[in-house]
């Protein structure tokens, strides 16, 4: 039986040289990668793509043929249309070990840079506030995911990852085995979503409430209610009409502004008079998520998270109204920007602390962290101080881009004073 690999040109020959020859249980694999695992009803293993540290790292799972082939289609379709996912790389067939019995076959997805298991994020001191947004950002993806016409039928916290994104998170796909693509989801369809992902992030919690690592206090019922209400309105704003005074001339202007302000860009609208109450029923018809991301990536080249690029936005536009004095343009503005303000903050962090954070979640940080100093001192302290503070005290126990047990830092809000504080938590991160 002839070993056949089927992916991504460019990354063949980085999986080609992995040993296929043995089972994946019996590779060996960085301990400080095998923190990074999730739990997989599948053998999983993490490998970079050679001994460099640096390298990429690989996600490799084994399953049977027609599994891995078709989830490496529905990733590659998932990838194309912009959904939060990881990269599908490479399917590997025709296994056999060293006595010629055949071995199950594999798929290799691109590991997630800056990402976190749940267990991660929820076995540490995490925050109420963490707990929100974590619930808000795996109800935003099942969102996008049922607007593409994509039945995911095994929605969980385990098949998800999650990256940092500003003051939230970014949530992921990472196994899209069960998937399946429609035309359009039913109503029907999509309750069968919700039902499996209440189950198994109830299971899931539940799980870790037994092992006593759960956040004190939190019922995995109620937090997997949670994610269905944040669904249920997210879905609500975007599908559903909303009534209008037709009087009001900029009613349309702010549905829109509210539908730009969840992430999502508006495509094509339906406007109506309703024929009961005489006001205006407002129907988004299209519409696409990542909208702060795309203008973002528009004006300067960055690529980032949504509330990463919405943080980074209002920043410029501060900026903007600030310093165009000579009225030149956006696109002008935004270089200047750029190369002024984002640039030159990322330049001050220390060579060995580079890497550490994703450059635009530290940015926003280091914004916090001017506002946290600048509360303390009753004056504004300037981007540059607040950098220097953020390399000295903050950015020394942070390494979301790897797995070592290492004291990172969370952000809480409390009522008095107000302003935000960090306290130290244990989380896994890549070296």
């Amino acid at each position: 039986m002839a070993l056949r690999i089927t992916g991504l040109g460019e990354e063949i020959a980085s999986v080609t040289g992995l040993p296929w020859h043995l089972p994946l249980e019996e590779w060996p694999e960085d301990p400080v990668l095998a923190e990074k695992r999730g739990i997989s009803r599948h053998v999983v293993r993490l490998v970079r793509a050679s001994s460099d540290p640096d390298a990429v790292v690989y996600a490799v799972k084994e399953t049977v043929s027609e599994f891995a082939n078709r989830e490496y289609v529905i990733l590659r379709q998932l990838s194309q249309l912009g959904a939060p996912c990881v990269e599908q790389v490479a399917v590997v067939e025709g296994r056999t070990d060293a006595q010629g019995e055949e071995l199950p076959c594999a798929i290799v997805t691109r590991f997630l840079p800056y990402s976190l298991p749940y267990r991660v994020l929820l076995s540490g001191a995490v925050t109420a506030n963490e707990i929100t947004t974590m619930a808000t950002a795996l109800a935003f993806l099942l969102v996008r995911l049922h607007l593409l016409g994509f039945w995911w039928g095994d929605c969980s916290l385990s098949n998800t990852l999650f990256r940092r994104d500003a003051e939230g998170f970014a949530a992921y796909l990472v196994d899209a085995e069960t998937g399946e693509f429609q035309k359009s989801l039913s109503d029907g369809q999509r309750e069968h979503d919700l039902e499996i992902v209440h189950f198994n992030v109830a299971a899931e919690l539940e799980d870790l409430a037994l092992s006593g690592v759960l956040y004190p206090g939190m019922d995995p019922v109620r937090a997997a209610e949670a994610v269905i209400r944040r669904y249920r309105r997210l879905w609500a704003a975007l599908k559903e009409p909303q009534l209008l005074d037709p009087k009001d001339r900029h009613a349309v202007e702010s549905a829109m502004r509210q539908l730009h302000d969840l992430g999502f860009a508006v495509e094509e609208v339906s406007v109506t008079i309703d024929g009961n109450t005489q006001m205006l029923s407002f129907v988004p018809k299209l519409v696409a998520a990542g909208y702060h991301t795309q203008r973002l990536r528009e004006l300067m080249g960055l690529e980032t998270e949504e509330l990463q690029a919405k943080r980074l936005l209002a920043s410029f536009d501060r900026y903007r109204a600030r310093e165009n004095t000579a009225g030149l343009s956006i696109h002008i503005m935004a270089k200047q920007w750029l190369g002024e303000v984002f640039e030159k903050v990322i330049s001050r962090v220390p060579d060995h602390m580079r890497g550490r954070v994703e450059r635009a979640q530290m940015f926003h940080e280091i914004l916090e962290n001017r506002w946290y100093l600048s509360e303390k001192a009753g004056h504004d302290v300037g981007l540059e101080v607040a950098t220097d503070n953020y390399c000295a005290e903050i950015l020394p126990s942070r390494r979301d881009s790897g797995v070592d047990i290492v004291l990172g830092l969370s952000l809480i809000h409390i009522s008095e004073p107000t302003r935000p504080l960090y306290i130290s938590y244990a989380v896994f991160c890549l070296k």
